[in-house]
């Protein structure tokens, strides 16, 4: 069987959604014109994927203003002020915070899979966002009325349905974002925060049963965004004996833009336990030369020196554009890269004769 291969998700916006998006913005289109345009995006992106070959696709997160925030349309109970993500070229994103409970999602990620069937003819695979990510909503200060434990029982209960209706709808698979794993050991280099994300994590996790859980993975890298990360600064090292204790049967991992891939790939040797598969990055979004189909290959000849054939696949770093309004790389661009991708990984394939 040949080795998988997986986006992570995002693709760049094309100019004529982007502007259609600002218009909506500032009132110049209507919802019904906004939602056309969304509609002719969503299916050139997926025409787009499935002509680079690839065997699984995503919609492109075209309709998603982020992959964080998504759950957050249309509630009421948020005000902007909340934690502050900054990235290494000096520029920032900021959460929103939770003003009052009850917390509850806006909007599910079953709601971009079904739509996106309506135009896909190859295997659909939905990205959604952790439970430790969306946990950073809840003030420090508390709530009055509504406590974090309530929070935290509320979020784990939309978070285990974000998941569980997706596999449901049929989505080859269910990818977790939890980019803010390598982001909490800068933040608590003790890794205090990070066990506590895992722990969270798990609690959704461990209402899936086995079966389940083959089809539920976890993607980590440092943050993507503008051609810039938020933690790449970070030791790897320190997080992956921590994220493979996270109970999933996938690891989608950043590898092609870290300096020192082998003791990436030692590591992760060393973690791995039965049954999983880790697909490790062999594309660099934030790079914009595209790789080679013969460099991809290398790439995935060197992580069979760690890890044996049967538990390996290939994927991204990250997506291309996870916020809706980074234009750093061409539409263009990340859809040659994904080509690259898929056709070194058939190469490293046909090499080892799987």
């Amino acid at each position: 069987m040949p080795i998988p291969t997986e986006p992570i998700g995002s693709v760049p916006r094309s100019p004529q959604l982007l502007s259609a998006m600002a218009d909506h913005a500032a009132g110049r289109i209507s919802d019904e014109q906004f939602h056309a345009a969304q509609t002719v995006a969503l299916r050139e992106t997926i025409a787009e994927f499935e002509a680079t070959g690839s065997p699984v696709i995503t919609d492109g997160e075209q309709t998603k203003p982020s992959f964080a925030t998504y759950p957050l349309s249309g509630l009421a109970n948020l005000v902007a002020d909340g934690v502050v993500i900054p990235f290494a070229d000096g520029h920032t994103r900021q959460l929103p915070r939770l003003a009052s409970g009850p917390f509850r999602y806006g909007t599910h990620a079953v709601s971009f899979l079904k739509t996106a069937q309506g135009y896909a003819h190859r295997s659909l695979k939905q990205a959604v966002i952790s439970a430790s990510a969306l946990s950073l909503l809840y003030p420090a200060a508390g709530l009055p009325g509504y406590s974090q434990k309530a929070f935290i029982d509320d979020l784990v209960n939309e978070a285990e349905r974000d998941i569980r209706e997706c596999l449901d709808a049929g989505a080859a698979c269910v990818q977790v974002d939890f980019t803010e794993g390598r982001l909490s050991l800068k933040l608590d280099p003790s890794g205090g925060l990070l066990k506590s994300f895992v722990a969270l994590n798990n609690r959704v996790l461990d209402r899936f049963n086995s079966a389940e859980r083959h089809k539920i993975g976890v993607h980590t890298c440092p943050g993507g965004d503008r051609d810039s990360t938020h933690s790449a600064d970070v030791d790897y090292s320190a997080l992956l004996p921590l994220l493979f204790e996270l109970n999933a049967g996938r690891f989608y991992i950043q590898l092609a833009s870290e300096p020192d891939r082998k003791m990436v790939l030692s590591k992760i040797r060393e973690q791995l336990a039965p049954g999983q598969t880790v697909f490790v990055g062999v594309i660099d979004p934030i790079n914009l030369a595209v790789e080679t189909p013969e460099q991809v290959r290398d790439r995935v000849l060197e992580a069979t020196e760690f890890i044996s054939v049967e538990s390996l696949g290939t994927t991204d770093d990250c997506g291309f554009s996870p916020f809706a309004d980074d234009t750093s790389t061409s539409r263009e661009t990340a859809f040659a890269k994904i080509r690259s991708r898929v056709e070194g990984t058939a190469l490293a394939s046909t090499v080892l004769n799987v």
